[in-house]
């Protein structure tokens, strides 16, 4: 395995090249997502290291980009999808359904004819459903291959109440039934494979006991499926390792979370898996944008910049913290220093949840400076939309040093294409 030897736990925005980015911006405009597939490795790497005798799959949502799925199956990370546009994606890019799993949540009927046209041509692939009424549906459509069941433990962690899955009752068969289920399933011929919780996304340092007692739980209900049921080949524990959007919070130690995990589980005699998104891709992505406004308000100075709500949703939807640096002001070239002073930046949408942070110090800002947009690699461009009629930015990708642009910025043509001409 590579040495992970100088790769930090953490990749902060200070340690991003100011004169880097804005080449980029000046090359590729803004807003502008910036990633760093090298990054991307070395958090994979870290993951496997933590876990080496796990089963790693990466959460797609997280961040669909082509470039990232293929990077991240070189490193032999398989892939995790919620959707059919993700499956369809994932098996573009591996070499066999083996690798992949389907984890949708209340699937569409479309949906789930793309997952089993899928698995007619890729038998190896695992579908797991979240609910008796999937398991039924997919029976209909003549499906009866890998089949991993969804529970749910009744415990749930996470950075934001919107995001705590474990005990959620959208989420899973509720656990005490779990057994039931699945006896049921194979007497109807499935190929009973696997069990499948999440606990929730963005588990912090302090959520530790939650997560423990999660995966305890699991490990509990594996052992009855196994007694009762027959022999599991995986234990899916989900994802959810937070990485620290904050300055001053500490990265997660990983290395006790897998320990802590493997303790929880206890005996069992199945693979474990675990299907991280966040920690991949969170801090190997930066959100370029242009302040295109300053002005002096009641309470605050309002700097207002190009990207918004329709670019990176997080704030107005989890008032998520990101961490945000003026390049233009760090720069080496910048005649002046520039005093720090509280600031909101907001976006162009009219709404007024279309903001950044609020009374932020930061180096005074000017028309036409390049602020940089922290820990944007995950949900960050998947949550990306055209409200307002705007067109969803382009994304960059750093390769092994060497910048390329990997998505092309939307134009307004490409917002209306999809209209019906009259």
């Amino acid at each position: 395995m590579t040495t992970l030897e100088g790769s930090p736990a953490v990749r902060r925005l200070t340690a991003w090249e100011p004169t880097r980015l804005e080449s980029l911006a000046g090359e590729y405009g803004t807003p502008l997502y910036v990633l760093d597939l090298d990054r991307v490795r070395e958090n994979a790497r870290r993951l496997e290291s933590a876990f080496p005798d796990a089963e790693i799959l990466y959460a797609v949502k997280a961040n669909a980009l082509k470039d990232v799925l293929e990077t991240l199956h070189g490193e032999g990370v398989g892939l995790e999808c919620a959707s059919a546009g993700e499956l369809t994606r994932a098996l573009a890019v591996t070499d066999s359904g083996a690798e992949v799993h389907y984890t949708a949540v209340n699937p569409p009927a479309r949906d789930l004819d793309i997952a089993v046209e899928a698995w007619e041509a890729h038998p190896e692939l695992t579908i797991t459903a979240g609910a008796e009424d999937t398991i039924d549906r997919l029976e209909e459509r003549g499906y009866d291959g890998r089949l991993c069941l969804r529970v749910n433990p009744g415990i749930g962690a996470g950075h934001h109440e919107k995001v705590q899955t474990g005990a959620n009752a959208k989420f899973g068969v509720p656990a005490e039934r779990a057994v039931d289920v699945l006896a049921d399933a194979a007497d109807r011929g499935f190929d009973v494979v696997g069990i499948h919780a999440h606990v929730g996304s963005g588990v912090s340092s302090d959520q530790l006991d939650a997560h423990r007692e999660f995966v305890s739980r699991m490990g509990e209900l594996a052992r009855s499926v196994t007694a009762a049921v027959g022999d599991l080949e995986f234990l899916d524990i989900g994802g959810g390792f937070g990485v620290p959007y904050r300055e001053d919070e500490q990265p997660l130690d990983l290395e006790a979370v897998a320990d802590a995990t493997r303790e929880a589980v206890g005996e069992v005699d199945v693979q474990l898996t675990i299907e991280p998104g966040r920690y991949f891709v969170a801090d190997a992505g930066v959100l370029l944008t242009t302040v295109n406004t300053v002005k002096d308000a009641r309470e605050t100075t309002l700097v207002g910049v190009d990207a918004g709500m329709t670019t990176l949703l997080r704030p107005a939807m989890y008032d998520a913290y990101h961490p945000i640096r003026n390049l233009t002001a760090d720069s080496s070239d910048t005649e002046r220093s520039r005093e720090e002073t509280a600031q909101t930046i907001a976006g162009p949408i009219c709404e007024s949840g279309d903001v950044f942070c609020t009374d932020r110090k930061l180096p005074e800002s000017e028309r036409g400076d390049l602020l940089a947009i922290g820990n944007a690699g995950a949900y960050g461009y998947e949550m990306a939309n055209q409200y307002n009629s705007r067109p969803r930015p382009a994304s960059v990708v750093i390769d092994d040093g060497v910048a390329r642009l990997a998505r092309r910025r939307e134009t307004i043509d490409d917002v209306t294409s999809v209209e019906r001409e009259r």
